[in-house]
């Protein structure tokens, strides 16, 4: 948890539980070699109470030669802008305090006070609320930079404690009201577990934490595993692959679900087993239905899959239908169409295509009398073209009407036709980038060319295009499988 040259931010608000972490973790420092820095946020909420509580941190920390940084903040306002409650903006607000002070010192740790009965309230809340395993593990002592030192104790041991050392703290007269559901599990359902049921049920409710954090982490290493077999990742888009995934017993398939939502969204906020379940109902639906999700996903079935992808920047699919269907979750049904913008390519030169997150490269070369068939590079992303009957390139989507040629003798095939040859989801052909000459499809970029442009006998200049992805976020180009 901390470690000889750690450097270690505390957030103290005063009261009782990180007030008791401040004296552990100054007491550690004898055994154990770390720097520790304060945090104080005064939310702004309450008046001359809440002045109080900073100035009474302020003495404390000038007393024991803590640094301390102290972040005034209009919660109301943030709360409203944000569209948050008051408990989420505000943890939201001091999370974020933590971290930029955590850099600003160069730190690598951030400890918190969070104790059993927070842990006890975050099950129940859970619970009531509707969980899995996710959930039931409550929290965890050590999460990446977060720490929870104390989260060992429970209330009555942390209060006892400081009475021990004959030290002062703060009283939050909020936290007494019951206004908030937190506060509700504290006041109004814990006394009575602990009163009427078991006087130990505070900590019987975090030994099956523990355990339940380890059957966490034993599922986790069996979802890894049929993460791997089942799931084809590309960046935004993720391949739920049928045949494998109905392999898996049932706990599997919902957790490899819930894994690819958590890493596409960033997190696992606002995902439910609702979300869970409309992704796993879609492998028993029709090929081209979709639904919208938290954190920007959308969920479509294709053929022998379930496709999920970021729709930041992705388009939809043409429907016919004009309106949205949407179910009593919330799970829409995008009809929505979009369309990127015509972009000209430099030749030579480097184009940007930031809409697709696309650095196009052109150069052009001399064929020379040496030139052989296998000097053309056979590779994905990038293609050799004759330049000499070329125009003025493009890169755009697709549109209505386009074809591309598929043979020497010159003959056509519509761009819908080999989409569905190729089995190109139909959530993802508006996707994909197309290099055109004019009205001519001259590369379906990632997949095939045009026999048009395919170097000749009386080719003279040679025209090179490489594609690459410019986003830090490595290869961005449309996740179609390539013929």
């Amino acid at each position: 948890m901390i470690e000889n040259g750690d450097r270690v931010i505390v957030g103290i608000s005063g009261g009782a539980d990180s007030v008791c972490l401040f004296f552990v973790l100054l007491k550690l420092q004898r055994e154990i070699r770390f720097s520790l820095a304060a945090v104080h946020v005064n939310h702004g909420l309450r008046g001359a109470d809440a002045d109080a509580d900073e100035q009474f941190v302020k003495e404390l920390c000038e007393k024991y030669n803590v640094p301390l940084e102290i972040s005034r903040i209009d919660l109301e306002s943030i709360a409203k802008k944000r569209k948050q409650s008051l408990e989420e903006a505000g943890r939201d607000v001091r999370r974020e305090t933590f971290v930029r002070v955590m850099l600003q010192y160069s730190g690598n740790r951030i400890a918190l006070a969070h104790h059993q009965n927070d842990n006890a309230e975050t099950m129940l809340w859970n619970l009531a609320r509707g969980t899995g395993l996710h959930g039931l593990g409550g929290i965890h002592p050590v999460n990446g930079q977060w720490i929870r030192p104390i989260l060992c104790l429970n209330r009555q041991e942390i209060e006892a404690y400081l009475k021990e050392e004959n030290q002062t703290y703060c009283t939050d007269l909020t936290n007494l009201e019951t206004i908030y559901t937190r506060n509700k599990l504290r006041h109004q359902v814990i006394p009575v577990l602990e009163t009427e049921v078991n006087p130990a049920a505070v900590r019987h409710m975090n030994e099956t934490m523990e355990q339940m954090c380890e059957l966490q982490k034993f599922v986790e290493q069996e979802t890894q595993k049929a993460f791997k077999r089942c799931v084809d990742v590309n960046v935004s888009c993720y391949r739920i692959l049928e045949k494998e995934w109905r392999k898996l017993p049932g706990l599997l398939q919902k957790e490899v679900i819930y894994s690819c939502l958590e890493q596409l969204g960033g997190s696992g906020k606002d995902l439910g087993r609702v979300h869970v379940g409309a992704v796993e109902g879609l492998f028993d639906k029709q090929t081209g239905r979709e639904w919208n999700l938290p954190g920007g996903i959308r969920a479509a079935r294709s053929y022998n899959e379930v496709v999920l992808e970021k729709t930041s920047h992705a388009l939809a699919e043409s429907c016919s239908r004009e309106e949205q269907e949407t179910n009593t979750e919330g799970i829409k049904n995008n009809c929505k169409t979009d369309t990127f913008p015509k972009v000209k390519v430099q030749i030579p030169g480097i184009t940007v295509v930031p809409e697709m997150n696309l650095e196009i490269t052109a150069r052009i070369l001399e064929k020379d009398g040496g030139f052989k068939v296998s000097e053309i590079p056979q590779k994905k992303y990038t293609k050799w073209f004759d330049y000499d009957i070329m125009n003025c390139l493009y890169i755009r989507t697709r549109k209505s009407g386009d074809s591309i040629v598929i043979d020497s003798g010159g003959h056509r095939q519509k761009l819908k036709s080999w989409f569905v040859n190729e089995k190109i989801p139909a959530n993802e052909r508006s996707q994909i980038p197309l290099l055109a000459d004019g009205q001519q499809i001259v590369w379906i970029i990632g997949h095939r060319m045009s026999s048009a442009y395919q170097i000749s006998g009386q080719t003279r200049r040679i025209l090179q295009i490489e594609v690459k992805c410019y986003s830090s976020r490595s290869d961005r180009i449309p996740c179609s499988k390539a013929p």
